[in-house]
């Protein structure tokens, strides 16, 4: 049974308030005897079957199981060049659906969209609500972390001795070749614009291909989570 999934601070106490609660009372209409599942977007879960709605944002209910998820491994972020604003929100939907653990928004050297001043916060903001709302729409129980915005520079070294893979239609190993027994995977997704020989360089990243087809920067992420999935113990 697929139940709807609500994000609370407290899963273990059956019971939700606030923005969430005020979504499930009026916008999905929960009613007592209806069963949804709570959780903390950080691996707890609780199944609550609903026995009281109080107002029109809150509702109580008898936790009736509980787990403790696990982070699946290895643990893969995934480095996203900040596409167009009108697609930027769809990267993070989908790489949230494909598992991603993190989520490192990326000023390449040839990305077009440019975070800059207020701008900063509030685009994180977005790419952090667009995190929760996919991570309920994909029935997980991680929410995947939303950093700070870096530039190349800065990549390179949150990079340094890690296990990174760059997404490059020029590569010649297929990313069913990789190497992912590293407790810890990045997987880089470059600009609508592509990434230059002299950025690979300074990254340190081994360039990899999906395939033959060049995918948008926005779908390029849950491909190559989907990849990773399939290739390790993730799935």
């Amino acid at each position: 049974m697929s139940l709807p999934y609500f994000i609370t601070d407290d899963p273990l106490s059956g019971r939700l308030s606030g923005p969430e609660g005020r979504h499930a009372v009026t916008v999905k209409r929960i009613q007592p005897g209806e069963h949804v599942m709570l959780i903390d977007g950080t691996g707890t879960t609780a199944h609550v079957l609903v026995t009281a709605v109080e107002g029109k944002d809150g509702l109580v209910g008898e936790v009736v199981d509980k787990q403790e998820v696990p982070r699946p491994a290895p643990r893969v972020t995934v480095v996203q060049a900040i596409p167009k604003s009108e697609r930027a929100e769809l990267a993070v939907d989908l790489a949230t659906q494909g598992g991603a653990d993190a989520i490192v928004p990326w000023i390449s050297h040839r990305t077009i969209a440019r975070w800059q001043g207020p701008k900063v916060a509030k685009n994180v903001e977005k790419w952090q609500a667009t995190a929760r709302e996919a991570t309920k729409q994909s029935r997980r129980a991680w929410i995947p972390q939303v950093h700070d915005p870096v530039t190349t520079n800065q990549l390179a070294q949150m990079l340094a001795g890690k296990t990174a893979y760059v997404l490059h239609e020029d590569a010649t190993m297929s990313i069913k070749d990789a190497d992912f027994s590293a407790d810890e995977i990045f997987l880089i997704i470059g600009p609508e614009g592509g990434i230059g020989d002299d950025e690979l360089e300074l990254l340190g990243a081994q360039a990899i291909t999906l395939g033959p087809e060049v995918l948008r920067t926005a779908s390029a992420g849950l491909a190559a989570l989907s990849a990773v999935g399939a290739l390790t113990g993730r799935w």
